[in-house]
């Protein structure tokens, strides 16, 4: 139990959010632009589509909505993920999910930070992709080693950041105006730096063995290279960046355009070209690309059977492509996924009858107008109307979607193949702990939920 003094974790991360919010805004002006396009676009669903509005009133979604963001960021040492690990608990978030995108070219793998209580992903439902290089990858070891003592010499954490986490752990938690001294030091750590940590041949030689590597070892701290609201039509948005003065990533990734949405959809703008300057320069000569902006539209969270009939699907859609999906085979691409997804049921009805999504249960009016349901079962509950069913929403990452947004911004020269297997192994000894398996907190989720309607119905 919190002591009377001290501030909510969940509290915390979502003041964490918002400032991280108002810096990105800061930093990179077209974010603000298209949070201005995605609050527009979510206000037109909302008008447009009562069955949505109605769907977010009743879940408590529409609360969070706009409180919405992810963040990705990139650390270079076992040190600094570990390290991550205990400033995201602070704020209530935990490594959910394991993520190794070395099949894809990107030389990372990769958790989720992440509240994992549906009360507290109500608060604030902010996540953090956080990914470590996997330097092993480097291939020239002359190089490796470079990158190896230029990542051990930097410190990411302020002194008083790591003070305040020091404290969070010994005392069970901030005061308010610990809380307000973690936000402000935490911050430091995601923060944009102009000037790197290399000479520019060193900083050639690193992004010509990947585009990636560069981003990680050559600065300061890992800024945070994208945050992203969530909007209620992907669709709409990708047609309307060009308006704005932002070009879209040629294919939104994930499933495609559906009545009723599954998992996650995502497209981004192209990242920055943005001035620096190295070691061995008096002034910013240089430049580095990382930053971009990202949107995501937020479906139904599958279950282990949803999710192989996805990855089947997905994977029959791509193979058929035989190339990255790009500008060039963009239609192509979106045509196939709609051929090979008509096999995915489009109701939630359907999804759940097959068993292929997850749900969260409420008693209705009517249920708790009426007497005697508890010799009932749950499927006779739902079907008299006792019961309604809401789509549980899907708070992680998918693989290869993330590949592919990291991709579309480092360009096609970026796609080396990596002939290696993934090593959650060596991912959560680095992290001081294990990643929690996302699918079993959505089926927990759904057995609180109706467990909780049952308990309800049996007072009646």
């Amino acid at each position: 139990m919190n002591h009377p003094n001290f501030v909510s974790p969940d509290l915390i991360r979502q003041r964490f959010s918002k400032a991280m919010s108002d810096m990105y805004r800061e930093e990179v002006p077209l974010y603000g632009a298209l949070m201005e396009l995605v609050e527009q676009t979510n206000r037109h669903v909302l008008d447009s589509d009562p069955q949505v509005a109605r769907q977010l009133n009743s879940t408590g979604e529409i609360e969070r909505l706009d409180l919405e963001r992810h963040g990705a960021i990139r650390v270079g040492t076992a040190a600094e993920l570990a390290t991550l690990a205990r400033l995201f608990a602070v704020m209530g978030m935990q490594p959910v999910g394991y993520y190794d995108l070395t099949p894809a070219g990107v030389p990372v793998h990769s958790t989720a930070f992440r509240a994992v209580h549906e009360e507290a992903l109500q608060v604030s439902p902010f996540r953090v992709f956080t990914s470590l290089l996997r330097l092993e990858l480097i291939e020239d070891p002359e190089l490796r080693a470079f990158a190896q003592s230029t990542l051990d010499k930097r410190s990411i954490f302020t002194p008083t950041a790591l003070t305040l986490i020091e404290c969070a752990e010994t005392q069970g938690g901030l005061t308010e105006a610990q809380a307000r001294d973690f936000v402000e030091h935490a911050l430091e750590t995601f923060r944009w730096h102009h000037s790197a940590t290399v000479t520019a041949e060193q900083y050639r030689q690193l992004s010509a063995q990947h585009r990636l590597i560069a981003d990680v070892v050559a600065f300061k701290g890992p800024h945070i290279n994208h945050l992203t609201p969530r909007t209620l039509d992907i669709d709409i948005v990708q047609a309307q960046m060009p308006a704005r003065g932002i070009t879209p990533k040629a294919v939104i990734e994930g499933p495609p355009r559906r009545q009723c949405p599954i998992l996650l959809r995502q497209t981004s703008f192209k990242a920055l070209d943005e001035p620096i300057a190295f070691t061995d320069q008096a002034e910013a000569r240089g430049s580095h690309s990382a930053r971009f902006g990202e949107i995501e539209q937020r479906g139904a969270a599958l279950t282990p059977k949803g999710r192989a009939l996805y990855d089947r699907l997905l994977n029959a859609a791509r193979d058929e492509l035989k190339d990255f999906p790009n500008e060039a085979n963009a239609a192509r691409y979106n045509a196939l996924m709609v051929q090979h997804f008509s096999e995915f049921p489009d109701t939630y009805e359907g999804m759940r009858q097959q068993g292929l999504a997850y749900f969260r249960y409420f008693v209705t009016e009517q249920g708790l107008a009426a007497k005697a349901l508890n010799t009932l079962t749950l499927e006779d509950l739902v079907s008299g109307g006792y019961l309604r069913v809401e789509p549980l929403v899907y708070e992680d990452f998918l693989p290869v979607s993330a590949a592919g947004i990291f991709q579309s911004n480092l360009g096609d020269a970026a796609q080396t193949h990596y002939g290696v297997h993934s090593n959650q192994q060596a991912f959560e000894q680095a992290l001081g702990r294990p990643t929690i398996d996302e699918l079993g907190l959505y089926a927990e989720t759904q057995r609180r939920s109706i467990e909780q309607c049952f308990d309800v119905l049996s007072t009646l």
